[in-house]
């Protein structure tokens, strides 16, 4: 991955305000392809749909700007009809798209010959629309009055999740908190952690990273600690270390779930003491290094299994950042993408393909191409993402538009398939493996949710994962409660405001029927049917 380029991230924050009420959301349109590569990443918050009035999108309307920028410009398309594309709210979270005929042609996974409905499932996932097979649009959702941070710190994207991690390493930066990154392979964990560092009063130290995975046990102590001339066979001059190259500085411990149980408990007695012995010395050596790690593994299924030393976490998590994969920001692909590309034909000299003169010109990226990028699931998340983006960008030397091989579109075929909505009950294959909790990301957990009316049972099922793992998965995300979290004047509120009507109640509150239904009898409420 280039430096600069992080994965989108998150912790136990959510999109909540400080007292602790669910900051809300709305529709947006975000340019994921235009011709003139400079417009992607382009936003338009669709608020009018929030108020109950419907939106025209059409060549001229309306303005799309860059996030934290006051002016911006129509999509400006040539191909993309005067005559209006009309969305138009129609309650509980669900989209019309109704196209006129003569309209612009608009396809969202299949061609819209009069009218789409999206529900808040979709919504939540993402939607790609291709116009006039030249402009994409990434129909989804965002969070209204998030922070915004002073800087944005080499970080592309403006994800909700981006704009937290910049949060986080702004308030992080300057202490010595140990930090845990966790999140799948490839969703940049190095490069949060280079950030922390170059942000900080280290910054002028040494940035040290050792992948524990590929530390061989018998050399360990060597490796991380140092050792001193003869001190075993092959020792033939003084060695540093990975604790003493690090001090006055940061040392990233990468791959700390693949650590040995030798590993791991040289790390934690170090850790503990702040002292380590270098191999042959005789006299303590106090560290001095700002600790950060990362992993890929289920850290907490490993203790369990016995296969980590659960005081190792807590030394190592003083504070925990989780970055959420590619599938779960789909607003950033396409700005990650052209990021990538610029790069690739600045160096072959080709970048006047993303600009070109000609507004009649086809697109270099089409635009059902970019589209199946947005739809893919991306399992190697953003390290993939630049290395297909490579491939492309050469596999396309010379040409007009982009092409694709017959391998790539092989490894392409893995699309995310899109969220069932009302009406459309997911099912679930018989014999479908169960999936590790760790594996479920917050807009899965909560299109789950309202797709099963806040049956956390109906849920687990459609996520593949056990009923009695569906809390660990939930207390990862704040933002989503459950009854348990409601204090009792919210719930006496919702009460009134509902006319004790528990179906509003539950939709109002969005948690458990049943769980709701034990709270309000704790409080000495009734809750009732309308």
């Amino acid at each position: 991955m280039a430096k600069g380029v992080i994965a989108d991230a998150s912790t136990a924050d959510s999109p909540r305000r400080r007292s602790g009420v669910p900051l809300p959301t709305h529709a947006a349109l975000t340019i994921a392809s235009h011709t003139l590569a400079h417009r992607v990443g382009e936003r338009c918050v669709l608020d009018a749909l929030a108020a109950g009035k419907e939106v025209a999108l059409a060549r001229n309307t309306p303005d799309f700007v860059k996030p934290g920028r006051a002016l911006g410009m129509s999509l400006a398309d040539p191909f993309v009809s005067r005559k209006p594309i009309r969305l138009v709210p129609r309650g509980e979270g669900r989209i019309q798209i109704l196209i006129d005929e003569g309209g612009t042609a608009v396809t969202a996974g299949a061609p819209i010959h009069r009218l789409l409905e999206i529900g808040p499932g979709e919504l939540l996932a993402g939607v790609p629309l291709e116009l006039a097979d030249r402009v994409v649009l990434l129909l989804h959702q965002v969070v209204a009055g998030e922070e915004r941070t002073r800087d944005a710190l080499g970080m592309i994207g403006e994800s909700a999740g981006i704009r937290r991690v910049r949060a986080h390493v702004e308030r992080l930066a300057d202490l010595h908190v140990p930090v845990l990154l966790r999140g799948e392979t490839g969703t940049g964990k190095e490069l949060v952690a280079r950030a922390l560092h170059d942000h900080g009063p280290r910054r002028g130290g040494p940035f040290v990273s050792v992948n524990l995975g590929a530390v061989p046990r018998e050399l360990a102590a060597a490796e991380l600690f140092g050792a001193q001339k003869g001190a075993y066979t092959g020792a033939t001059r003084d060695r540093e270390g990975f604790f003493r190259a690090a001090r006055g500085g940061t040392l990233f411990l990468d791959e700390v779930g693949e650590a040995s149980p030798e590993v791991q408990a040289m790390l934690l007695r170090v850790l503990e003491t702040g002292e380590m012995y270098p191999v042959g010395g005789q006299a303590p050596v106090a560290t001095d290094a700002r600790i950060l790690a990362a992993t890929d593994a289920d850290l907490d299924a490993q203790i369990r299994d016995g296969h980590f030393k659960a005081p190792l976490l807590h030394r190592l998590a003083g504070y925990e950042i989780r970055l959420p994969p590619l599938r779960e920001r789909r607003e950033d692909i396409g700005v990650l993408f052209y990021h990538f590309a610029r790069e690739e034909l600045s160096a072959l000299g080709e970048a006047h393909r993303l600009s070109p003169e000609d507004p009649y010109t086809a697109p270099w990226m089409p635009a059902s191409l970019m589209a199946r990028l947005l739809r893919f699931a991306w399992p190697g998340n953003i390290r993939q993402l630049r290395n297909l983006t490579r491939q492309l960008v050469i596999g396309s030397r010379g040409s007009a538009q982009v092409t694709l091989d017959p391998r790539l579109l092989a490894e392409l075929g893995e699309e995310l398939a899109p969220p069932a909505g009302p009406g459309r009950p997911a099912q679930e294959p018989p014999g479908k493996p169960r999936r590790r909790p760790s594996e479920i990301g917050e807009a899965e957990l909560l299109a789950a949710l309202r797709e099963s009316a806040w049956d956390l049972k109906g849920a687990s099922d459609r996520l593949g994962i056990p009923r009695s793992s569906i809390y660990d998965v939930i207390d990862r995300y704040p933002g989503i409660r459950t009854a348990g979290d409601l204090d009792a004047a919210e719930i006496e509120q919702c009460y009134e405001a509902c006319g004790g009507d528990l179906d509003a109640m539950v939709q109002r509150l969005q948690v458990s029927e049943r769980a709701l239904k034990r709270r309000l009898k704790e409080l000495g409420l009734e809750g009732r049917r309308a």
